[in-house]
């Protein structure tokens, strides 16, 4: 006859108890395994192969034995199982076997991180959407491939007015090749903050506006690479201290002068002698006057017409052709084409030969800024009409001309003709004066 309640040993120690139950049948085994809590588990029969005996035996041996499974509880022991099930269906989907510690230590080294606001599962989706897509790009073989997109932009097609400049374009391969060739080898989106602080501090030998130049670039380079996902959408490499702009000191607006611009009308050739004449008593920019075609010049009697194709602002202008102007440009009349047919480049290696055959200094953008300072003397600070012929605004004109030359010298510029054209003009300044 059995005694209640039952007790199980091992080695002649006690390690577990069998209760039967009162006032029904059923069973209870009783069991505290070394550093654990006590624990019990409920059985509808004693004997058998699912019988609570049989049961408090194994939990004796395991106890006995040093096993850490006799500490798990029922509950813990299910979910334990549950656990290897998920990992061995995740093994089954991927191919990929992840222990079971690994999987537990790394989520809740996440959800520390995450805080209590964020679960994983919406920050892995935020990943995915932000990060996991970047492709591995060599930051040359990216830039060259941007600059071959700027290159196509400067192809006009139906003879309409480019996207971009040549100019532009080649300025932008010099300073991003500069750049890109630093980190040749390494991939975009392994670029840093420190990268780009390194690199801006090597151009130390620069201006502040050139290093500006290459700020705005680099800029411009990777925001297009967060396009073609070579670069995380959540970068910061905006925020590199080096990375912001320097302030410039404002320059003096230099200028050219009478006695400098008729010599050079002088002797100029008949390529040259027209665009200096248009750049200096229309005011128009060199590479507006270098789109012109001769019909822009004479379609419109009286003005230039500067189309929304040929003009920097992309906006059309008339700008009024004064006296002196329609005397320089008389011999050209009859001519059709374009007013110039080679390069940029070429055009300022032959107006350099001359200016230096003259002694005349540099003076950048001299010609236009000669025009707006004469012709803002000239109209008795009007700096309304000023702009509306240079393609400016009010703000500009009167903020860089003002007080720059007195109506005296203005005259004298708005003066200048061709030597056999002189005698017919005398009254030149009070004529370009009443068009105010």
């Amino acid at each position: 006859m059995i005694k209640w309640p039952k007790k199980v040993k091992r080695h002649g120690k006690v390690l577990a108890k069998i209760y039967r139950s009162t006032g029904r049948r059923g069973y209870r085994v009783c069991w505290q395994p070394a550093g654990g809590r006590r624990q019990m588990k409920s059985f509808a029969t004693y004997g058998g192969t699912k019988g609570a005996l049989q049961f408090a035996e194994a939990v004796v041996k395991e106890i006995a034995t040093g096993s850490d499974t006799a500490r798990l509880t029922p509950k813990q022991a299910r979910a334990a199982l549950s656990i290897f099930d998920a990992l061995d269906a995740f093994l089954r989907k991927t191919g990929r076997a992840i222990p079971p510690l690994q999987a537990v230590t790394e989520y809740l080294d996440a959800a520390t991180k995450l805080g209590k606001e964020h679960s994983l599962s919406a920050a892995v989706t935020g990943f995915l959407s932000n990060v996991a897509t970047v492709r591995r790009v060599d930051v040359s073989v990216a830039a060259e491939e941007f600059l071959a997109a700027c290159t196509a932009k400067t192809k006009a097609p139906d003879g309409k007015r480019p996207q971009l400049s040549k100019v532009y374009a080649y300025m932008t391969g010099h300073f991003l090749r500069r750049f890109t060739d630093t980190f040749k080898g390494s991939a975009v989106c392994d670029l840093t903050k420190d990268n780009l602080d390194l690199f801006l501090s090597s151009l130390s030998d620069l201006a502040p506006k050139t290093r500006n130049h290459y700020r705005a670039t680099i800029k411009m380079f990777l925001g297009w690479a967060v396009k073609k996902d070579y670069l995380s959408v959540t970068h910061r490499l905006f925020d590199a201290p080096a990375m912001k702009p320097e302030p410039l000191t404002s320059e003096d607006t230099d200028y050219y002068r009478p006695a400098e611009l008729r010599l050079m009308l002088d002797h100029a050739d008949d390529e040259l002698r027209p665009i200096i004449a248009l750049c200096a008593f229309a005011g128009l920019r060199l590479n507006e006057s270098l789109r012109l075609t001769w019909d822009d010049v004479f379609r419109q009697r009286g003005h230039v017409d500067i189309t929304s194709a040929k003009s920097k602002t992309r906006s059309r202008r008339l700008v009024e052709i004064v006296p002196a102007l329609a005397e320089w440009l008389r011999p050209w009349h009859q001519r059709t084409g374009p007013l110039w047919s080679q390069s940029v480049d070429r055009y300022m290696e032959r107006s350099v030969e001359l200016r230096e055959s003259l002694g005349i200094p540099s003076r950048r953008n001299g010609l236009r800024h000669a025009f707006c300072t004469y012709h803002y003397a000239l109209h008795k600070g009007n700096e309304h009409y000023t702009a509306q012929q240079a393609g400016n605004s009010p703000a500009m004109i009167h903020a860089h001309y003002k007080g720059l030359a007195t109506e005296e010298e203005a005259k004298e510029w708005f003066s200048i003709c061709p030597p056999e054209a002189a005698k017919n003009i005398v009254s030149l300044p009070c004529a370009a004066g009443g068009a105010a």
